[in-house]
């Protein structure tokens, strides 16, 4: 999964500060979280889903599944609003189900919200190395190393633990041992499974946070960085580029209206 997601080529965007993506992505999630007209919203959705496919290094067809289950995301999203929702204007009603008017542009609207969110975020995810973002984390926020370090061991421990799971199924499968089915089958599967690798995860733990202590990772004092952390000309294109979009997003959905619906909320 983790080479799935690794780019194939790097586009300006990658080379772009985290600590400037983090803090335009948060303010993305504002601008949307705010945002209560249907047209701006469709618009956020729309745009920041064609950066996906412009900015994020991958081919076309593997941007395509990646951003399929956002149709699974409009969906679930949406329609408890649509089919539970208040409103003046009754389209259709059956028992508790209740469709009107209002409740559809407001189920809907949480879909597109909920697609720019996902947008944003995997427009992020794709751009941005996890040791790039800890180190920009640590020199341009202040984050304490000890927390940064602590979170990069665990990333790159988590496919040792996968191994170490394929491992002991095997033995297991070779050994002839079964799982009885329910619930005496999840206890014997915890006691099979989950106690080894816990057992094993707690010493690799401990012998982690030993080197880290003889690195006087647990002082506050400042530190000097093999991979420095430094703002350059991206950065300004990054912060032009999601205000160009903002800003296209709303002057289309003020001129190209298709609802032409300014506040969905209902009162």
């Amino acid at each position: 999964m983790n080479q799935f997601l690794n780019s194939r080529w790097h586009t300006w965007l990658h080379k772009a500060n985290p600590a400037v993506k983090i803090a335009l992505v948060m303010s993305m999630f504002l601008v949307t979280l705010f945002t209560h007209s249907l047209d701006f919203i469709l618009y956020q959705a729309l745009l920041f889903t064609m950066m996906l496919f412009a900015l994020s290094g991958h081919p076309p067809w593997k941007v395509f599944l990646i951003v399929l289950p956002f149709i699974l995301i409009f969906i679930s999203s949406s329609s408890t609003m649509i089919l539970f929702g208040k409103g003046d204007h009754l389209w259709w009603s059956w028992g508790l189900v209740r469709i009107s008017e209002e409740s559809f542009h407001r189920g809907i609207h949480i879909g597109f919200k909920s697609v720019a969110f996902a947008a944003e975020g995997l427009l992020f995810v794709l751009t941005t190395s996890s040791v790039d973002l800890f180190y920009a984390l640590m020199q341009k926020f202040k984050l304490p190393a000890k927390f940064a370090y602590s979170f990069m061991a665990s990333i790159r421990l988590l496919p040792m633990v996968w191994e170490e799971f394929q491992i002991r199924r095997q033995a297991l499968q070779i050994r002839g041992i079964r799982v009885r089915g329910g619930l005496k089958g999840v206890v014997g599967q915890v006691k099979l499974y989950g106690v080894p690798l816990l057992a094993q995860s707690i010493r690799r733990a401990s012998r982690v946070a030993v080197a880290m202590e003889s690195k006087k990772f647990n002082r506050n004092r400042m530190r000097t960085y093999y991979y420095p952390s430094k703002y350059t000309r991206y950065d300004v294109y990054t912060v032009l580029l999601f205000g160009t979009v903002v800003a296209a997003a709303y002057w289309a959905g003020e001129g190209l209206a298709v609802f032409g619906i300014t506040d969905v909320r209902y009162r």
